[in-house]
């Protein structure tokens, strides 16, 4: 099918319950951080595998988690929007298969360019703590992200400068580097985005010549150049690693990536034969 025209709204079962169970767990977690300090995202987040934070079943909690109400807001939004269509053509039981095969995607890819972060980072690390000086650390924090941000670091390096032979810094300095991998490996990723941006690759690979009109886009955009424009914008934002940024573009693209994967396993199989 090369178009689709919405004949009206439906909620599909699935669709359904993944909406009701996504907000349930966003105001689970407001109740439990504001009444009793505990953080759902911080549990059931996704962490590095390293870290002593990991557990295996955030694999598939850190899906239906959310950091903020316009994080929940857009990607329910768009599960709605893509995800009914998508269940109402595919069926409930492949539906759900491929989202939580491009959500699990999304996390190893995901997981897969912070190893190879986390690793760059060991090593220049190591680098340091081998010859540590004033002048090896100055040089070894600015290789890494928003650390010369901090206040309290710059008032670190100020005092470090003027004893420059105090050992005390040294010291110091040896357990900055240290956290500069624990920290790294210790921030939870939430959201279902890996899983929606599947969806919107599906979508356009299923409904190609439909014409999309998103809330803060007003001109019609066929689906398939809307999910490669989409994709190219993860893919650029992804590589420049901007410090600010905090929005984890690999996970998008791992899920839109094994989107593609299982939709062309699918073409090849009959459909009566998948299951």
């Amino acid at each position: 099918m090369s178009n689709f025209r919405p004949s009206g709204i439906s909620l599909p079962t699935v669709v359904k319950n993944l909406l009701i169970i996504n907000g349930l767990c966003y105001l689970a977690n407001v109740v439990l951080e504001s009444r009793f300090n505990i953080s759902l995202n911080e549990l059931c987040g996704l962490y590095y595998p390293e870290s002593h934070y990991f557990k295996p079943f955030q694999l598939v909690t850190h899906v239906f988690m959310h950091g903020s109400f316009m994080h929940l807001f857009f990607n329910m939004f768009s599960l709605w929007m893509f995800g009914s269509v998508l269940e109402n053509y595919w069926g409930p039981k492949r539906f759900f298969i491929y989202y939580f095969v491009t959500a699990l995607g999304a996390a190893f890819l995901h997981t897969g360019v912070n190893a190879y972060e986390v690793n760059k980072i060991k090593t220049e690390v190591a680098a340091y703590q081998s010859n540590p000086s004033y002048d090896a650390f100055i040089s070894f924090q600015n290789k890494d992200i928003g650390l010369s941000e901090n206040e309290g670091f710059q008032q670190f390096i100020q005092e470090w400068h003027m004893q420059k032979d105090n050992p005390m810094f040294i010291k110091n300095s040896l357990e900055i580097a240290d956290a500069i991998v624990q920290r790294k490996m210790n921030v939870p990723t939430v959201g279902a985005s890996g899983a929606v941006f599947g969806l919107l690759l599906a979508f356009g690979m299923l409904f190609p010549n439909t014409e999309l009109i998103m809330l803060f886009f007003p001109i019609p955009v066929k689906a398939k150049y809307f999910v490669m424009i989409y994709g190219a914008m993860e893919l650029f934002q992804g590589i420049s690693n901007n410090p600010s940024d905090n929005v984890a573009h690999f996970a998008h693209l791992g899920g839109m990536l094994f989107g593609f994967i299982l939709i062309k396993y699918w073409n090849k199989k009959r459909k009566d034969m998948f299951y």
